[in-house]
Order: structure tokens, then sequence, then C-alpha cells
């Protein structure tokens, strides 16, 4: 039986995007995409079921993670086997998604985390570029997860490796924390090269600038000494 890829993608405040970005995942030939509007004051919701998508409500703003969090416990409940998260402000390639998950679907992994650094299609600015690779260091020196991109949010994951992350941090930094439960639980993974379009656009509405990186960073060591 061919199993079920679901795609969840976390909006807040993205109506001039998350139509054309659902539309193009949907052309990449995956239909079953959850968008979780994560309490925008806009027409995300609106714009996102024009497109096909099942769309959830956070009735408040909880963040990123929170919604992600929603956004995957809803795919394991409705019988998704791989769980693809991805960005709604069109900086990732829906044309990935498949060689995303093919590690996962194969069985030789149980997460698959997406890389800019392994291919040359990325154009990631320079002072990003520094901070991910910090970003790296940290997660190779707390965790013993060795990756060449710290904070990169296409990804694919196996509904047991869900099942088995304790997520539990609902804004930015719930990217560490996967990677902290990946090497706590000891789960499989890999890195898959991936491409990140910056645009004026996502550029303009990222929230991975240098103050957020350094308060996540914080937050990573917290979370490392209290867990």
């Amino acid at each position: 039986m061919e199993k079920k890829v679901c795609v969840v993608i976390a909006a807040f405040g993205e109506e001039l995007k998350i139509g054309d970005v659902v539309r193009d995942v949907q052309r990449s030939g995956h239909r079953n995409i959850v968008v979780v509007d994560d309490g925008s004051r806009d027409k995300t919701c609106e714009k996102a079921l024009e497109a096909g998508a099942t769309v959830l409500t956070h009735i408040i703003n909880r963040g990123q993670g929170a919604a992600l969090k929603t956004g995957m416990d809803f795919a394991v409940r409705e019988g998704a086997d791989v769980i693809v998260t991805f960005d709604a402000d069109g900086q990732h390639n829906p044309d990935e998604i498949s060689k995303m998950v093919a590690p996962v679907l194969s069985g030789s992994v149980d997460t698959a985390l997406g890389s800019r650094f392994l291919g040359n299609g990325s154009n990631v600015p320079r002072i990003r570029k520094l901070a991910l690779k910090c970003g790296a260091f940290l997660m190779r020196t707390m965790y013993g997860v060795h990756l060449t991109d710290s904070h990169n949010g296409f990804r694919a994951l196996s509904k047991e490796s869900v099942q088995r992350m304790e997520l539990r941090s609902d804004r930015m930094e719930h990217a560490s924390e996967i990677v902290s439960e990946i090497g706590r639980k000891r789960i499989r993974y890999c890195e898959v090269p991936v491409t990140i379009r910056y645009t004026n656009y996502s550029m303009k509405n990222s929230k991975q600038g240098a103050f957020p990186a350094i308060r996540i960073a914080w937050k990573m060591l917290l979370h490392k000494v209290t867990r």
C-alpha cells in the first residue's frame, strides 16, 4: 500500500503568498496539505482554503513551533506515514519534497533534514551563513548531532519519529528542540540538499536576524541544562 505523505505549513500573516505556496505544492504531486493559521489577522485562512488546503486555526498567535506541532499531530491522527514541514513564504522549492521524503519512505532513516549548504543553489546572505554555521557547531557540541545547516524548516519526519519527539517550544527555538530530540532519542537522520530562495519578501518577513539567533542559542542552553 502506498504510504501517505502530508505537508504541514505553519502560516502567520501570509495572505500574499500562502495560496501560491499551496498550489505549487499541489503541482509537485502532493495533495495532502495542512496549513495551520497561527492567529493571523489577514486572509491567510481564506487564501489557504481557496487553494485547496486543509486549514487548522489558532485563535491567538502561539508561534511557529506550536503551529507545526498542531499540524504534525493532526497529520499523524489522519494516518500520515511521513510528515513534511514546509515554509509559508515561498523560500522552499516544492519540487524537492520528493527527494526529501525518499530516505524516510525507504526506511533508511527516520528523519531527513534539509541543508542549504550541501548544494550550490541557495543565495545565503553572508551574516546568515555565519550564524547558521555557528548554530551547527552548537548542535554538534550540545546534542551530538552532526549537521551542516542548523535551522532549516524544510524536513521530513516519519510518523514514528514525530510520536517519539517531546516538543514543547512554541516559537522559533522549536527547530533546535527537534535536533535535540534526534540526539536524545537516537533517531536515525540524514541531511538532504535543498534550495532556499531568498527574496525581498522572505527577508522582510524573516525572524532569523542576529538578535533572534542569539535568543535561540540562549534558549538552547537553558533547554540543555533543564532537560
